[in-house]
């Protein structure tokens, strides 16, 4: 059979709110972006599992509110007096768990947002008690945020997030094909990520169209001969 090269080009993501699909695993969360106006101390803490939705739903937040977007690993504290002259959401802070510069920086834009009546989102993987984050000062700021947690999905939400994943690299699964994925892949947006990423690369690498065969391949680990 002839295969056929395929290059590794980024898809390009739907981060509209029309895109983010609601469930009961996230619902709470879209509210409190929705109602961001009313964060208590102009603040909120948005946590989940990779893939779970932190960042489309920080990008809806930052069209709402105007907000730079900036990851916690870019930040440093001469950067910190322009960021704080307007609304700003920083990801991935449990990266920087034994970084003590960023932590530093992230501290002091925490403190110039609240002096300047700026609205702040931080977004991270996980439980944030488990980031282990080195600076104490940085660490009892984040614990007088509201928490609110991205859970993982229900059939519906990962039903919603295959198809999503699949439009946004441009293809257009059957729903057999979304059913017959849905009941096999683990409960995870991460899962749902790596399969779509996996059986784009072998529909193209084979030219073939995507199917429920081409998915079993993935799914479904060949049975051994016991003759």
């Amino acid at each position: 059979m002839n295969t056929q090269l395929s290059f590794d080009l980024p898809a390009r993501a739907a981060l509209g709110r029309d895109d983010f699909f609601i469930s009961p695993s996230n619902q709470i969360a879209v509210s409190m972006i929705d109602k961001w106006t009313q964060w208590s101390s102009r603040k909120l803490l948005l946590s989940g599992p990779e893939g779970a939705g932190k960042t489309h739903l920080t990008h809806v937040w930052a069209t709402q509110s105007g907000a730079t977007i900036i990851d916690a690993t870019d930040l440093c504290e001469d950067a910190v007096p322009n960021l704080s002259t307007g609304p700003v959401a920083v990801e991935n802070i449990h990266i920087i768990a034994g970084c003590e510069a960023q932590q530093t920086a992230l501290f002091y834009l925490h403190n110039l947002c609240l002096e300047t009546d700026q609205s702040i989102l931080f977004t991270g993987r996980g439980e944030p008690q488990h980031w282990l984050l080195t600076l104490p000062d940085l660490e009892s700021r984040l614990r007088g945020a509201t928490l609110v947690q991205l859970h993982p999905p229900d059939d519906a939400l990962l039903r919603a997030v295959l198809i999503k994943l699949f439009s946004d690299r441009q293809l257009s699964p059957s729903p057999e094909l979304i059913t017959y994925v849905v009941r096999r892949i683990d409960r995870s947006f991460d899962s749902a990520q790596k399969l779509v990423v996996a059986l784009d690369a072998l529909s193209l690498g084979e030219q073939r169209p995507l199917s429920r065969r081409l998915a079993a391949r993935l799914l479904e680990p060949p049975q051994e001969n016991l003759l």
